[in-house]
């Protein structure tokens, strides 16, 4: 049976995009920050504002399970010693750059792993039944026995890269009882999304969450056509980016750098992963984050995944220290990076504490 896709297009170029675009965040925004990015940039504007993107390291390639090959960087110790690694998950639609900040903070301290998630940034184009979020904690996996195969370990993920150390908790606890010493959550959810209001109106954000899996399907099966979609207001692509990514008056190069990010992923990429994300429930594993020093952070106008959801993670795990960062909304790492860094920071020398006692105490 044929379906008629041009209502649901429709739908994005009208409604849905106008009233819930979600820069770096919701499929169908991720998709019209695409469209209006390369509509409007006039000459110049589409490179990358000056710094951001522009921190490498050593570069490797890992091979996931299904051949799928994940682009990796890593920031060695100049001493060459590696007490502690520190690998970094990024979010949707998003790259490993998004990380700009935070490797500029933590530079020297640990030795640092950036990967770029599958389909995502420079890592391969994966078959799309394997974009759920399951597969990428499989993925996180896989760099951690490529490049992190011993030592003490510490994971921050950023909203779907969140999810992503969810999914490697369910998988392979045992990291988390004998290699894994701290997680930091940002701006992420242990399920719930599809159900969130997305910073619309109750009902409206209903219905876009009714209606965005097959929107998103029809957007994959017709990705020329979107591709081909323009907007006629130059200025619309950084006000949709600042109205979803952050959450007061942001830099129109932090605004940029996001919409430069999202725009360079796939759109098909961007619509399949979106059940996926809707579709995520880790609630049941948020147990195993008790066995380390657990760091959330969400920012209070977060609209993807606003703080009542980072509120529902502390609530099963009371222990872990939970930071809601004011004015700041779901591209906290960037917005309020200052402050990001300063908690993380923080974390890190909890892990080297609790690192230092278990080799005192002969822990392996």
């Amino acid at each position: 049976m044929s379906v008629d896709v041009t209502p649901a297009l429709r739908m994005v170029g009208r409604g849905v995009v106008a009233a819930g675009a979600l820069a770096a965040g919701a499929a169908l925004g991720a998709i019209a920050e695409r469209s209006l990015l390369r509509a409007t940039a006039g000459p110049g504007e589409d490179e990358l504002p000056v710094g951001f993107g522009t921190l490498r390291g050593d570069i490797y390639e890992v091979m996931a399970a299904d051949g799928t090959v994940l682009h990796v960087e890593v920031d060695e110790l100049a001493s060459g010693e590696a007490p502690l690694t520190i690998i970094f998950a990024h979010g949707y639609a998003l790259n490993l750059d998004s990380w700009h900040f935070q490797r500029q903070a933590l530079r020297g301290k640990a030795r640092l792993v950036f990967y770029d998630q599958r389909s995502h940034g420079r890592s391969g184009r994966a078959d799309f039944d394997t974009h759920h979020v399951d597969q990428l904690g499989h993925d996180l996996g896989a760099v951690i026995d490529a490049v992190a195969p011993s030592g003490p370990l510490m994971l921050v993920g950023h909203s779907m890269g969140g999810m992503t150390v969810m999914a490697l908790a369910a998988q392979r606890p045992e990291l988390f009882a004998e290699r894994i010493y701290g997680v930091a959550l940002i701006a992420t959810t242990a399920g719930g999304l599809a159900s969130g209001p997305l910073g619309l109106p109750p009902g409206v954000g209903r219905v876009f969450h009714q209606v965005a899996p097959a929107v998103a399907a029809a957007i994959a099966s017709r990705k020329g056509l979107v591709e081909r979609t323009r907007w006629n207001q130059s200025d619309l692509g950084l006000l949709l980016t600042r109205m979803y990514s952050f959450g007061s008056t942001a830099t129109d190069q932090a605004a940029r750098f996001v919409a430069s990010m999202v725009s360079s992923t796939p759109v098909d990429v961007v619509a399949e992963f979106l059940p996926a994300l809707q579709e995520h429930d880790k609630v049941d594993v948020l147990g195993t984050f008790e066995q380390v020093e657990l760091l959330v952070i969400v920012g209070d106008t977060d609209r993807l995944t606003p703080k009542e959801q980072s509120e529902e993670i502390v609530r099963r795990l009371p222990g872990a220290e939970f930071v809601v960062i004011p004015d700041s909304g779901h591209m906290v790492t960037l917005e309020k990076h200052e402050e990001v860094n300063e908690h993380l920071l923080a974390l890190l020398r909890r892990v080297e504490r609790d690192i230092a006692d278990d080799q005192a105490g002969g822990v392996a």
